[in-house]
């Protein structure tokens, strides 16, 4: 029986709305992914799409991580708005929410044990094996959402199979097919088998938490029966914290009416939002577009609105929803009133037990309610104007809660429109967009690949007393891909962030050497040396920043290396130069040195020597970082090799200036 890749699945809605939220809030890059790896539904809606014509020819994805880079921020947001549209139409009865509950803890089980193993036993690509347990019982999910019978029947015999052809038709290839496909067969089988089939077997039976999977351990893998237990213990604890962070209960019986409505809830108010912005065209200066929402903001609400637009100094009633608008303009300070507050803060306020002021009652007059909730709608730089909504104290709550949505909504309508209307006024700076997006879609692979490297040499050397400071350099880097993810999916004008911190130059190196050797120089062909002076070398410059460009630099160098060769990095400290101290950096190759073509725009985005697959864009980056922290660079290339001269700003000049 044939089952369609991009198949619709029910999660918990406890799932879902998290992550709806994660999206809503913008949450880092890191969290939306931890939620999406812990439901089997979204993660195969992710696969699904990811694997699509949309991205044309598919590289193999071997984590869900790869494959939420491949889809961005925003597309990612829409699929979980589209499954949770779709999670609304799922209408299961009692038994069947209990055995979805039991079904995500057990694949969440078998994940986070392949996982386990994969880390254990040295296996490359552990989240290769968490993603392929979250999937190894999929068509029991299928089953869940089938009608009772021989259909439903056929999927609960056939799961291995099923989540094998699912797997190929998502493109993850042929060893994790094989793992899906033969995650039933006996220990004895498959103890010469391939790794990540032993790893998928394994974990589902340790999931069962049972004598079988004890036995089974010591016979795949030869682990003995108390580190087993103990990974046992370790899971299920890691488990119940997930559970209890998206308000999952483990230990009663589980009804998922409340969730479900009030998913229900926040999709029927994001629909309501959308379409009555859809009834007000947003056409026209920014705020003739607000003013003009006022009747769709009274649609959703049911209540009487009136808008306030920034002119000058103050704030101008433009429109309202019930009646003629008077002639009234308020200063926009002090914050005394609700309105005023709500403009200076950019918070929603209710009027609630707040003693109102003159102005908060001439607004109560015009409303003629009892209370109100005042919106304001933030542009990009400040408030561009509020707007307020006559309620009652009942319901403010629901009140603020719709007015919010709407705000947030009608704020991105009406940049979306101000940015198409301006979008051919500037090709200069439409130009300088594209080449901000290319070098952050650049960078994104110099963090992933520090993570990769970091996670394989902790499982070399899981004893070593550097593990925790390695841990926190693992965690920096994810932080600044979500970053750069996040930047990508704002604005194409949003430029990194200014450089600010201080760290050790020579200390940041000594960490980066051995993922260098790693990574770039693990053949014989080619060598990496490390010359570090004495002296101190603090430099004003966040570690960070000191990884992105010492990576991009001996990369780029170990890449030229063609025939084998050595790479150098020295530092020298201190350095006088134009008055200040400095920190010099060296990175140096004794390959053949730079074409004079290449030499002309040496720090520019343009094709680069290396061939097909590089921009060139490596360099350019580094000269912005250094630019930025007001460095200096300089290159000196010929056929003896190339080396890069940096000159850090050392700390000594910072604390300088503060004294």
């Amino acid at each position: 029986m044939h089952i369609a890749p991009d198949i619709q699945l029910p999660s918990l809605p406890e799932v879902t709305l998290r992550a709806l939220e994660a999206c809503h809030q913008e949450e880092s890059y890191r969290r939306i992914s931890d939620i999406v790896s812990a439901d089997t539904a979204l993660v195969t809606r992710v696969l699904a799409l990811a694997n699509s014509a949309l991205y044309g020819p598919a590289a193999q994805i071997r984590s869900i991580d790869q494959a939420l880079l491949r889809l961005g921020t925003r597309r990612f947001h829409t699929l979980v708005l589209t499954a949770a549209l779709r999670q609304i139409l799922y209408e299961l009865g009692a038994d069947q929410w209990q055995q979805l509950r039991d079904f995500w803890r057990h694949s969440l089980t078998t994940a986070l044990t392949a996982r386990a193993l994969a880390t254990l036993t040295r296996y490359p690509e552990p989240d290769q094996a968490f993603m392929l347990g979250m999937l190894h019982n999929v068509g029991e999910l299928i089953a869940l959402k089938t009608p009772p019978g021989e259909t439903q029947q056929f999927y609960f015999d056939h799961q291995s199979d099923i989540a094998a052809e699912l797997v190929n038709s998502w493109g993850l290839g042929p060893m994790a097919v094989d793992a899906m496909r033969y995650q039933q067969a006996m220990p004895t089988e498959i103890r010469d088998a391939g790794h990540l089939v032993k790893l998928i077997s394994l974990a589902t039976r340790l999931a069962l938490s049972d004598a079988a999977g004890i036995a089974a351990a010591g016979t795949i893998f030869g682990l003995n029966e108390e580190l087993t237990r103990e990974i046992n213990r370790r899971i299920d604890q890691e488990v119940s914290g997930v559970a209890e962070s998206l308000g999952i209960p483990l230990s009663e019986e589980y009804d998922a009416s409340h969730s479900n409505h009030k998913l229900k809830q926040t999709i029927l108010k994001q629909a309501m939002a959308s379409q009555a912005l859809e009834l007000s065209p947003i056409r026209g200066s920014a705020q003739e577009c607000l003013a003009a929402t006022v009747s769709s903001l009274t649609l959703i609400t049911g209540l009487p609105a009136l808008y306030f637009g920034q002119a000058g100094d103050g704030l101008t009633l433009l429109s309202a929803s019930n009646g003629d608008i008077p002639d009234l303009t308020v200063a926009s300070g002090p914050a005394d009133s609700v309105l005023t507050e709500a403009f200076s803060s950019g918070n929603t306020l209710c009027l609630d037990d707040r003693s109102p002021t003159v102005l908060d009652r001439q607004l109560l007059s015009l409303l003629k309610t009892p209370s109100l909730v005042a919106i304001p709608v933030n542009g990009e730089e400040q408030c561009a104007g509020v707007f307020i909504v006559g309620t009652d104290s009942e319901s403010s709550g629901q009140t603020e809660e719709l007015g919010r949505l709407f705000s947030e909504k009608l704020s991105a309508a009406v940049a979306a429109t101000l940015s198409d209307s301006g979008s051919n006024q500037d090709g200069m700076e439409a130009e300088l967009a594209r080449q901000a997006i290319r070098r952050q879609v650049h960078e994104v692979s110099n963090p992933l690949t520090i993570i990769r490297q970091y996670i394989y040499q902790l499982r070399n050397r899981l004893d070593d007393d550097e593990v925790q400071e390695e841990l926190d350099v693992i965690r920096d880097e994810l932080d600044r891909a979500g970053d750069l993810l996040l930047q990508i999916s704002r604005s194409p004008n949003h430029d990194m962030a200014e450089p600010t911190g201080v760290c050790n130059l020579n200390d940041e190196l000594r960490i980066l050497r051995d993922l260098l050797e790693d990574s770039l120089f693990s053949g014989e062909e080619k060598t990496l040396e490390l010359e570090l002076c004495e002296d101190p070398t603090d430099v004003a410059v966040p570690g960070a920043v000191i990884r992105q460009v010492v990576i991009n630099l001996v990369r780029n160098a170990a890449e030229c290396l063609a025939r084998g060769g050595e790479v150098s990095i020295h530092t020298l400290a201190p350095v006088w130069q134009s008055g200040k101290t400095w920190v010099e950096l060296e990175v140096s190759d004794t390959g053949n040195g730079i074409p004079a073509d290449v030499r002309k725009n040496l720090f520019s985005p343009v094709r680069s020597t290396k061939g097909k697959g590089h921009s060139g864009l490596g360099l350019s980056v580094v000269k912005q970082l250094i630019d930025d922290m007001e460095g200096i660079i300089n290159c000196r290339t010929g056929r003896g090799g190339t080396a890069f001269r940096i000159l850090f700003p050392a700390a000594a000049n910072k604390k300088n200036d503060d004294e």
